[in-house]
C-alpha cells in the first residue's frame, strides 16, 4: 500500500516551499497544469517549467529537464501520464530536491518505491492547488 503524507505534514511542506519545478507544465492557459501552476504562482511560489516542447509558461523560461535548473528545488510537481512517473523519479533523484508530488490522478508504485527507498517525501493523486486551498483555512 501506497502512503502519503498527512494533510498536516502537506501543510508543512507547502508552507516551507518555495521554489516548485512543474515537469510537463503546458503554455496553454486551457490545460489544468497552467491553471493549477498560474495559481501556486498567484500564492507565492517560484515556478519552473519543465517541458521541451515550450519556451515558456506564465512568463518563466522553460527548461528541457530537472537537470538544467540550478539551485534547490523544493518541490517537483508532475503533470505526465502514470507510466512517465517512474523516469521522472530516476531524474529526480539525481537532482537537489525535496518533494516528488504526482498531479491528482496520477500514481506509479515503481516509482513511489524508488524514491521512498531513497527517503524521499512522495506524494500522488493529489492536486497541489488543492492541498493548497485546503491547509490555508
Amino acid at each position: 500500500m501506497l502512503t502519503y503524507p498527512s494533510r498536516e505534514e502537506i501543510k508543512e511542506i507547502l508552507n516551507k516551499a518555495k521554489r516548485i519545478a512543474v515537469v510537463g507544465l503546458s503554455d496553454n492557459p486551457e490545460k489544468t497544469s497552467y491553471m493549477v501552476s498560474e495559481a501556486m504562482q498567484k500564492a507565492g511560489y517560484e515556478i519552473i517549467p519543465v517541458n521541451p516542447a515550450i519556451k515558456e509558461a506564465l512568463g518563466v523560461k522553460a527548461v528541457q529537464s530537472l537537470k538544467d535548473i540550478e539551485g534547490h528545488i523544493d518541490i517537483v510537481n508532475v503533470f505526465r501520464r502514470s507510466e512517465y512517473l517512474p523516469g521522472v523519479a530516476k531524474e529526480f533523484a539525481e537532482i537537489d530536491s525535496d518533494v516528488f508530488w504526482a498531479q491528482l490522478g496520477l500514481e506509479s508504485e515503481e516509482a513511489y518505491h524508488f524514491l521512498k527507498e531513497k527517503g524521499y517525501t512522495v506524494i500522488m493523486d493529489r492536486c497541489i492547488k488543492v492541498e493548497h486551498a485546503l491547509t490555508r483555512r
